[in-house]
């Protein structure tokens, strides 16, 4: 009879069990703005490969931009699922990140041309700044000399003026600092390394299940080759490709 009664609640216990293992049907995304990557408007490399991701598995996207440390500031309160455009382990509390990367920044130094080239053995040698949070100490080999300021506006000026050698970031964010500049022949800009970008995912029971669709989707999409019409319709080098694999490789 106990046995009989043991599996009677344990039947009665088993629809509780699958309620509360029910996948989430929509995931809410945050992220810094970045153009063509993360726009306001939902268009974007970042944002199609996310709905790529989820769309295809029942789960609805909704994605909207915050600051960067605001971003990551929402998923460890469990206030948002995830945040994009992370490094690998750059957050290490409240936070949980997946094995595939969804993309990777080329990361570039620029200067003047009258500086000499920098490669990644010899940024120890020189004054390097970047935006605040951004850590690139963490993924360049050191120890280096750098400064983190608040905004992009007045990197140029910084350099003109010898208060920094170079300034280390992302292609993208690179080119739209330059972009600003008047004399733009005075500067240069030099290839360093690829660092691979991650969704950062809440560390709940929500974020786990989440975190788990999207690294079987993307195995899956990396496989087939299916996100690459992404990256060709938004101009950007196709990250999945052998020869981009090793995110510590020169370009």
């Amino acid at each position: 009879m106990r046995v009989c009664w043991w599996a009677l609640l344990m039947c009665l216990a088993w629809p509780s069990a699958w309620a509360e293992q029910a996948l989430p049907t929509d995931i809410q995304l945050v992220s810094e703005y970045w153009p063509r990557h993360t726009n306001p408007d939902g268009s974007g490399v970042a944002w199609e490969i996310m709905r790529e991701v989820f769309e295809p598995a029942g789960v609805a996207v909704a994605a909207r931009n915050e600051p960067y440390m605001r971003s990551i500031g929402l998923v460890q309160r469990g206030e948002a699922d995830a945040w994009l455009g992370s490094y690998a382990n750059e957050i290490s509390e409240r936070v949980i990140y997946p094995h595939h990367a969804y993309d990777a920044d080329r990361i570039q130094a620029l200067g003047l041309v009258t500086q000499p080239q920098p490669t990644l053995d010899t940024l120890t040698r020189f004054h390097l700044i970047w935006i605040r949070g951004y850590g690139y100490n963490e993924y360049l080999p050191g120890p280096l000399r750098f400064q983190e300021v608040e905004r992009r506006n007045g990197i140029l000026d910084m350099l003109v003026r010898n208060r920094a050698d170079f300034y280390i970031d992302a292609s993208t964010e690179v080119a739209d600092v330059l972009a600003a500049s008047r004399e733009a022949e005075r500067f240069r800009t030099y290839d360093l390394t690829r660092l691979p970008l991650y969704p950062g995912f809440a560390d709940t029971a929500r974020g786990r299940a989440l975190a788990e669709i999207y690294d079987r989707r993307m195995a899956e999409l990396i496989r087939a080759g299916s996100l690459r019409p992404i990256f060709r319709r938004w101009q950007q080098p196709y990250p999945f490709d052998k020869d981009m694999e090793n995110p510590n490789a020169s370009p």
